[in-house]
Formats: structure tokens, sequence, C-alpha cells
């Protein structure tokens, strides 16, 4: 039996696909990102007057992400500590990953927190002008 999770705080999903999915005692987390609901702010983030990007900061971003998932399991019931696996999706692994490597620890590692399996690859670009996105697997 699966259960969908729609969080009424979390932003708006970009595409036909519930924040989460509970499948037995796993939660499937879908792509999470730094985001804002009900906006297409996206902490960090510098726009041109074309809409195009001119810069970003990890750490922002990084931040929010962290804060979506959270926000995402809460509403799902479940821990933060209860996330077992994380895969990492980033535009620019050799730029970023040293900041975004620190605050991951900071946010994931140590006493209380779940300190899950992780997998961070390098994606050419994702599917908003973001730099950073989540896929998070929990015991539900």
């Amino acid at each position: 039996m699966t259960d969908d999770v729609t969080s009424k705080r979390a932003p708006e999903p970009v595409g036909a696909f519930p924040h989460a999915k509970r499948v037995g005692s796993l939660m499937f987390l879908s792509g999470m990102g730094p985001r804002k609901r009900g906006t297409k702010e996206i902490p960090g983030v510098t726009f041109d007057a074309d809409g195009r990007v001119v810069d970003y900061d990890i750490a922002a971003q990084s931040v929010a992400v962290f804060e979506n998932v959270r926000t995402v399991l809460e509403d799902a019931g479940v821990e933060f500590a209860a996330i077992v696996d994380v895969t990492v999706f980033l535009t620019d692994i050799k730029k970023d990953f040293t900041t975004f490597n620190r605050l991951y620890a900071e946010h994931f590692a140590g006493p209380g927190k779940p300190n899950p399996t992780r997998t961070t690859v390098e994606v050419n670009r994702l599917p908003t002008p973001i730099a950073v996105e989540l896929k998070v697997i929990a015991l539900a």
C-alpha cells in the first residue's frame, strides 16, 4: 500500500508528482530544491534584467533545501533523524562541493542527526534555476 504526501508548507512540486510517497515503512521524497512556497523566489539566486541567473549562493540554497526536506518529513509525521539515504545533485561540484559538504555535515551528521548514506553527483542543470537538489529516503 502507498500513500501520497503533500505538504502545505513546502514549495509546490514543479511537475505532476507528490512531495513524497509512503511505501510500507519507507518514505520516498521527490527531488527537493531550495524554492520558497507560493513564490518564484529561490534563496541566494541573483537574476539579470532578462531573468538569467548571474550568481547564486550555494550556502543559502543548501540550507533552504535542508529546511524544505525537514518540512515535508514533519508534515508526513516523520522525524528528520529517520533519513536513511540522500542523493545530492549539484550543478557545479568543483565550485560548490566543499561548502555544501560542510553545511551537510552540520545538518545531517552527529548526535541526534540522521547521518544517512549519501551519493553526490554533478548534473549540468536542474528543472528550475537552482544549483542543488536532494532526493531523500527515510524510515516512516
